[in-house]
């Protein structure tokens, strides 16, 4: 697939699940359901009761991520937070609870559905530090040095040029500022069309990276600090029902998927440069 085919496959997918949320569904769509429970390995559980009496019911059920980096993320009273592909708007608008009145939370998507969504999602949560912008995670129509904290769930693995995605993170966090999000890395070698049909499973369209490409790319584009701590690891067990419809003797490739496919929460900061600081004993 080129850059502009998994874009509109990312603007479509999304923007089906927010107009089935529109209209009393939920979003599901994502990860195949294990057969006759309802339960979602990928994207079940993920945010207790008292997270979700926080926000609109919408926000909730319009929910793809894979993760929850708002209960992970370091987050203080007046910080300025951006959620790269925010959807509905549940951790953009959860992150504002936690950065109060005097600190702001921006969205970004690309999604019109999801944009109108979230806003609709905004106005019944009374949220007035919350902004949500239209544009893509790989152009951030913010400025340079503008945010404390980037948070994501589970959509930088959607992008056909996560190089692009991290630089432009780096750019708009401040001096010391932090990346802290959620998403799906694989661990270690496999077969392609093992890979490509589990990265479909996981709903990953662009696919995901190898935990050791992520940290290359995040050093690459000017991080420090570097951390992935795994948060959900699948088991072979998790993908028997897809697989099995795949026409794949699940038993034969077990050691081709157990394990190797995990939400993890990543983390990561921006140094500090001598030349940006301006505090009284930063520079000597």
């Amino acid at each position: 697939m080129t850059d502009v085919n998994i874009r509109d496959a990312v603007k479509e997918k999304y923007g089906s699940a927010a107009l089935r949320v529109a209209t009393g569904g939920t979003s599901c769509c994502g990860a195949t359901r294990a057969k006759d429970s309802g339960y979602d390995p990928i994207t079940s559980n993920l945010y207790d009761a008292a997270q979700a009496g926080q926000i609109p019911a919408d926000a909730m059920l319009a929910s793809l991520g894979c993760g929850n980096p708002t209960a992970l993320a370091k987050l203080n009273p007046g910080e300025t937070v951006l959620d790269l592909g925010s959807g509905g708007g549940i951790d953009v608008l959860l992150s504002a609870k936690r950065v109060g009145l005097t600190g702001k939370a921006y969205g970004l998507d690309m999604t019109d559905e999801m944009l109108a969504l979230a806003n609709e999602n905004k106005r019944k949560a009374g949220a007035e530090n919350v902004e949500f912008l239209k544009g893509e995670i790989e152009h951030i129509p913010l400025p340079d040095n503008s945010v404390d904290v980037i948070i994501s769930n589970c959509v930088i693995n959607l992008s056909a040029d996560k190089d692009a995605v991290l630089r432009e993170a780096f750019r708009v966090l401040k001096p010391g500022g932090r990346f802290a999000v959620s998403d799906v890395v694989t661990r270690g070698e496999m077969l392609p069309e093992i890979r490509k049909s589990i990265l479909l499973w996981v709903g990953c369209i662009a696919g995901a990276l190898e935990e050791s490409q992520y940290r290359d790319k995040l050093a690459g584009a000017g991080f420090a600090e570097i951390e992935i701590e795994p948060t959900r690891i699948y088991r072979v067990e998790d993908a028997r029902e897809f697989l099995s419809g795949q026409g794949f003797d699940v038993d034969a490739l077990a050691s081709e998927v157990d394990g190797k496919f995990l939400s993890a929460f990543i983390r990561a900061v921006k140094p500090i440069d001598a030349k940006l600081c301006c505090g009284p004993t930063c520079c000597t």
